[in-house]
């Protein structure tokens, strides 16, 4: 599927490490050159042609983002990535209205970036964050969240998949009823949004963050979506140019509506405009079209791993693009290293989700994440590396 568009792959080198970051098509790259080459403005600073050219580019893409995920576009702020996305809301809404003793609800299945600034919070505001327990596949189950809400409950904050586990946790129905007991939900959506449709006003989300450069986009940009009753609560954390209306005394400072008011300085330009051709190109391919072709190409791995009798996959029934596995007696990092020498490129370590060893028993493991330009014969050579031991034993070094 669309192979011809990803000239990195033109030399075999198989690229299975999606969830770190995607490959960028060509009309991405060309898009984004476009504009250093031949319209290089500031944005809503310069009364010329170019820099109107700029303006219309970077106002479409928060257009295009907005209707992709069935937002309003006042609804979509540009941030560098998902990681700044969570730390605005952490920093810019709920240190400014969690209280002492008030309970933030994870996972331990968690990205670091969904983990540290509530880690913060628990020394700034002196909040709680305690843990919904995991099922025996490692998932979120709508019960566990319920048997860990207490009347302390604030805020539920966890990945719509995650990017070890690969499970897709039923956000619709936490949301519903999170909701019901006045709690808030953030869904850290870096591995869910390219990869299944994602809605806003469908799953009733009240924040959602995630990054260009998984979903065929450029580094350097992402989106913070939140309701807008909510995101017009959230207090910038950068002040400066682009995001004030006047300023003349320290009391008579007024910032500008949503949402410049939380995109202080020149933003990530070519970054927006690039994230904006992104979402044409998955949209050109149908979003349901790639899932399912990675549930295809996941099963298809799964069932041919499970047939070697030194492997161990870890989620064999997440129904997402992530296969997370070990090799016996090898250590993963020896496993990458061998395999680097055949062009291929995974995943291994902990993944930034340092605290899921505590529940799967195992500090780092080996992942494949998979997207829309990988194929079946990629896996079959991945397969047979993997299925003589006694071959990667000789060679992992």
């Amino acid at each position: 599927m669309n192979r011809k568009d990803f000239p990195i792959l033109d030399d075999g080198m198989i690229y299975l490490d999606t969830a770190a970051t995607s490959l960028k098509p060509v009309n991405v790259i060309k898009e984004i050159n476009n504009y250093y080459l031949y319209y290089s403005a500031n944005i809503h600073r310069g009364d010329y042609n170019i820099a109107f050219k700029t303006d219309k580019a970077y106002d479409e893409a928060r257009e295009k983002i907005a209707k992709f995920i069935n937002a309003d576009t006042k609804e979509i702020v540009f941030t560098s990535g998902t990681t700044s996305s969570i730390n605005l809301v952490a920093n810019g809404y709920f240190r400014n209205v969690l209280k002492e003793k008030d309970e933030v609800l994870i996972t331990k299945a968690e990205h670091a970036s969904n983990v540290l600034p509530w880690f913060e919070l628990v020394k700034t505001n002196g909040i709680k964050v305690n843990y919904i327990d995991l099922n025996d596949k490692f998932e979120v189950t709508l019960d566990n969240v319920k048997n860990a809400i207490t009347d302390k409950t604030k805020v539920i904050a966890l990945a719509h998949i995650t990017n070890v586990i690969g499970d897709v946790r039923p956000i619709k129905e936490i949301c519903e009823y999170a909701h019901s007991k006045g709690i808030l939900v953030l869904v850290d959506g870096a591995q869910s949004v390219p990869h299944i449709e994602t809605d806003v006003k469908d799953l009733d989300v009240d924040f959602l963050a995630f990054s260009g450069h998984k979903m065929f986009g450029p580094t350097g940009i992402g989106v913070l979506y939140a309701r807008f009753d909510l995101l017009d609560k959230i207090y910038p954390v950068n002040l400066g140019g682009g995001m004030n209306e006047s300023f003349d005394t320290p009391e008579e400072v007024k910032l500008k509506e949503l949402p410049a008011r939380l995109e202080g300085g020149t933003p990530n330009i070519a970054g927006a405009i690039g994230l904006g051709y992104a979402v044409d190109y998955i949209n050109s391919i149908g979003i349901d079209n790639i899932y399912n072709h990675e549930l295809d190409l996941r099963y298809y791995l799964v069932d041919k791993l499970n047939e070697i009798s030194h492997i161990k996959v870890i989620n064999p029934k997440s129904k997402s693009g992530i296969v997370t596995f070990l090799v016996d007696d090898v250590f993963p990092q020896d496993v990458s290293f061998y395999l680097n020498k055949y062009d291929i490129c995974l995943r291994v370590g902990n993944h930034c989700a340092k605290l899921l060893k505590d529940v799967i028993g195992y500090k780092n493991t080996i992942r494949v994440s998979l997207y829309s330009y990988n194929t079946k014969e990629e896996i079959d050579k991945l397969v047979n590396l993997l299925s003589d031991k006694d071959k990667i034993l000789r060679e992992m070094i």
